[in-house]
């Protein structure tokens, strides 16, 4: 997210039972490189980049912008959780809002990290801008995200086509303070 608004960068690590959400460093630029010339993570996600020239386009140092988190699970990253403001959204239901994405190695797939890794964000986010609803988009074809999201709280506001093929919106509204009791 280029706009996280008076949330200073990057925040002190969040931690789960099993895994550590922080800002990328140096350590992590090989599983930046994998991650994102893998074809099975990018499936639904317009096929991956060419691993030659991710070695040569990424700094030593991943990008440390607001709104991305590394992943990590025993001291290595294994995904990404992405939060951005959709400004340029192509559904206007999503201008505006948090968009929260999120990239994991297939090692790491079937083990609930995803799930666990992306509350932890959105419980995060609801303490550094309460009252903010958040969006995610998939494509509708991807089943396992689409499952993900309804875990998550997200319900379902549209589809519409992009990037070649179906989208899938979900909206997940602010937590009160009597509903954060609750959860």
């Amino acid at each position: 997210m280029t706009d996280l608004g008076p949330v200073a960068w990057p925040p002190a690590p969040v931690r789960t039972a099993r895994l550590v959400l922080r800002a990328p460093e140096a350590r992590d630029r090989a599983a930046f490189i994998e991650l994102l010339s893998s074809p099975e993570v990018h499936t639904y996600l317009g096929g991956p980049r060419p691993r030659n020239e991710l070695a040569i386009e990424l700094p030593g140092v991943p990008e440390r912008w607001p709104g991305s988190f590394v992943v990590e699970l025993d001291g290595s990253m294994i995904g990404q959780i992405l939060l951005r403001r959709a400004t340029e959204h192509r559904s206007p239901a999503a201008a505006g809002k948090v968009d929260l994405g999120y990239l994991f190695l297939p090692e790491a797939w079937g083990f609930g990290y995803a799930t666990e890794a992306c509350a932890a964000t959105l419980d995060w986010l609801a303490d550094a801008l309460p009252d903010e609803p958040v969006v995610l988009t998939t494509q509708s074809a991807n089943d396992s995200s689409i499952r993900l999201a309804a875990k998550l709280g997200f319900t379902e506001v549209e589809r519409f086509e992009a990037w070649g093929a179906e989208q899938w919106l979900g909206m997940r509204s602010p937590l009160t303070p009597s509903d954060r009791v609750r959860a």
